[in-house]
């Protein structure tokens, strides 16, 4: 097999966006103060607020993918504007802190969800397809490592590979049935699964903008790196299928693994 030398630099890109650091050492790196000090400012029940949030977002998400989300050709994503968009809804949230986020937090899904499949678009999907929409909020998945990960699950093939089946179920149930019946399980463990490890950035995120004194403008920045974590999640994950559509999977995953960082 040829392979170009331009498609093992996009790999080992692709490895190097996915393997990113986590959004709470970022953040901790922008605002100059560790990230902890935020989760001692949320209240005790915070964790299950930030759960039931997510998921009501994600499933937003998923009826906004499903029934809106078309294929318009596009060469190249409009990742900037995007961010300004989020920097807005960032900027209510840092004013209000946590309970803002019952109503930013929604917003602000959905805007990267738009973001995610432009980029999606530029690396050759068709957001048309119902796989390309399910593989959008996978996503939202794809956080990136973290502290509060187990170890044994971090790493994108392997969260992807945990994902696969809850994904695939979920594929084919809207493909039969669409999304005409509440609380059907494949949907519910999807959306469930998702939230799991996307509550986990929210959660950081949440402690962020609860730093006392941030403020709009520190939500506002708070929110930017929010949506550029993910936009590079996505980056990375389209590229990863554009390669296996050409030189298929078990070659990506042997390459992906070769390259240290």
């Amino acid at each position: 097999m040829v392979i170009g030398r331009g498609d093992l630099e996009d790999l080992k890109y692709a490895k190097i966006l996915l393997e990113n650091p986590s959004l709470a050492a970022r953040v901790s790196s922008l605002l100059g103060t560790p990230i902890e000090k935020g989760f001692e400012q949320l209240p005790a029940k915070w964790k299950g607020i930030v759960q039931g949030i997510t998921e009501k977002s994600l499933e937003k998400a998923l009826n906004f993918a499903v029934q809106t989300m078309n294929d318009k050709t596009r060469t190249v994503s409009s990742d900037k504007v995007h961010k300004i968009l989020v920097f807005a809804t960032g900027a209510g949230g840092g004013t209000f802190g946590l309970p803002a986020l019952t109503i930013e937090l929604p917003v602000t899904t959905i805007i990267m969800l738009r973001s995610i499949a432009d980029i999606a678009r530029s690396e050759g999907e068709r957001i048309d397809r119902l796989e390309t929409k399910i593989a959008c909020l996978e996503v939202f998945a794809l956080g990136g490592t973290s502290k509060s990960d187990d170890r044994t699950e971090t790493g994108y093939f392997i969260v992807r590979a945990a994902l696969a089946r809850t994904v695939s179920d979920a594929t084919q149930y809207i493909a039969e049935k669409g999304l005409t019946r509440e609380g059907a399980p494949a949907l519910v463990k999807l959306i469930a699964t998702l939230a799991s490890r996307f509550g986990i950035i929210v959660s950081e995120k949440a402690a962020a903008q609860a730093i006392p004194l941030i403020g709009a403008a520190g939500g506002a920045l708070v929110n930017t790196i929010f949506i550029d974590h993910f936009q590079n999640m996505a980056r990375g994950h389209f590229i990863i299928r554009r390669l296996e559509r050409r030189y298929g999977s078990n070659w990506v995953r042997q390459e992906y693994d070769k390259f240290s960082l």
